[in-house]
């Protein structure tokens, strides 16, 4: 824990020292056998271990995109993307819990710095989950807001001690609402374990209630501001990374974990082929099929990671310049970032196939890992046909009503 005086002054609290980028990588990479063995657990109890939570509090992989003056390292997106692509090869509902509230305290750096103080002012470790679907209502009072609604998927919330809720706020005269993000303490909110499901069960991804809140300005932003690339806390918060598109990081946090889970599929079924037999009587590491199909899915992955990669090299660019990126580069990069859980799923369907019956069974990994991948491709930002489409429209002229990219 630190004092809000030593975060702010720029100062690691006492145990914190900033580690290399390679290193936090190391540490994740080095969490893989830990989290595979866990996996099965985490997804029979849905919730993430505690265990594995303190783990990745002690590892620091919650601090790669948090501002330093609270104790965080400032990383640039590959990292917590490499950090991320690690921990999935391992669980993929670990990674996914990382792809959200990992990026929560990047998120932070944008609001009015007030905000951060009450969440971090005595412990610089706190988590935050989130829904940013605009399903509560909100209306503008004197001060701030109050906020009422029911939001589903808040993953990790059991593990968080304040929330992210997406709203709609009612404009005067008639105009069209507004959407915002409203930050809340656990005490000011009810969460429901509603999280009965097929895939990425261990995610905890829970309902939460609020009802008649008030919420003060600071703890509130613009979903127009996000995509302008604008927010209060960067009076205070000067880092380049701080000036990065929110979609852009949020949509690529919840598709990378797909991505890291198929790699980590594909060697389980490399390694398991290297001694399975077939009923036929052959050995599956000499058919040429599931040959093929490695090599094809090895490709996939390696072609993913490096647009996964460039993308992150040009955003950051653009922002070290002080640069809006243009929207059509933003749509397309959307896209590619959807495509991503469309691709995998598909893949790993052909994967699980070559496991033959065997595959089934719980003691491997491979019928986990696909209805994984397949509860995450669910998710809004990983719908690709109609990320496609609206990058599409704007190819024939017509208007964006996207703000999340």
């Amino acid at each position: 824990m630190a004092d809000v005086a030593s975060a702010v002054d720029g100062t690691i609290p006492a145990g914190t020292a900033v580690p290399a980028p390679a290193e936090v990588i190391a540490r994740a990479r080095a969490m893989i056998p830990t989290l595979a063995a866990r996996s099965l657990d985490g997804r029979r109890q849905r919730r993430i271990p505690d265990d594995t939570i303190a783990d990745m509090q002690r590892a620091g992989f919650f601090r790669v995109l948090q501002p330093k003056r609270w104790g965080g390292y400032e990383m640039d997106l590959g990292t917590f993307y490499e950090v991320q692509l690690a921990l999935a090869e391992g669980d993929m509902s670990t990674a996914w819990i990382y792809g959200v509230s990992g990026v929560h305290p990047w998120f932070m750096a944008l609001l009015d710095d007030r905000a951060a103080q009450e969440v971090w002012g005595r412990d610089t470790a706190t988590l935050i989950c989130s829904s940013l679907m605009p399903a509560g209502k909100a209306a503008a009072v004197d001060g701030g807001f109050r906020l009422s609604g029911r939001w589903r998927y808040a993953s990790c919330c059991d593990h968080c001690d304040w929330a992210l809720l997406g709203a709609l706020v009612a404009a005067g005269g008639g105009g069209p609402p507004e959407g915002r993000v409203f930050l809340l303490p656990r005490k000011q909110y009810e969460t429901i374990d509603t999280w009965q499901v097929s895939g990425l069960q261990a995610t905890g991804s829970w309902d939460v209630v609020v009802d008649d809140l008030f919420v003060p300005a600071y703890r509130s932003q613009s979903m127009l501001d996000n995509f302008r690339l604008k927010g209060a806390g960067q009076a205070v918060n000067t880092a380049s990374l701080y000036r990065l598109p929110f979609g852009q990081i949020f949509v690529r946090g919840i598709s990378t974990s797909a991505l890291g889970a198929l790699q980590g599929m594909l060697d389980a079924l490399v390694d398991y082929s290297k001694s399975r037999v077939t009923r036929a009587g052959g050995r599956s590491a000499e058919n040429p099929f599931v040959q093929l199909l490695c090599a094809e899915t090895a490709a996939a992955i390696d072609e993913m990671k490096a647009i996964l990669h460039r993308n992150f090299r040009n955003l950051h660019a653009y922002a070290d310049r002080a640069e809006t990126p243009p929207l059509e580069e933003r749509l397309r990069y959307k896209f590619q970032s959807t495509a991503v859980t469309e691709r995998c799923t598909l893949l790993a369907a052909r994967l699980f196939k070559a496991t033959g019956a065997a595959g089934l069974s719980e003691d491997l990994p491979f019928g986990g890992i696909l209805a994984d991948l397949t509860a995450g491709r669910q998710h809004i930002s990983n719908q690709y046909e109609y990320v496609g489409s609206s990058w599409g429209g704007v190819m024939f002229g017509l208007e964006n009503r996207d703000l999340m990219v």
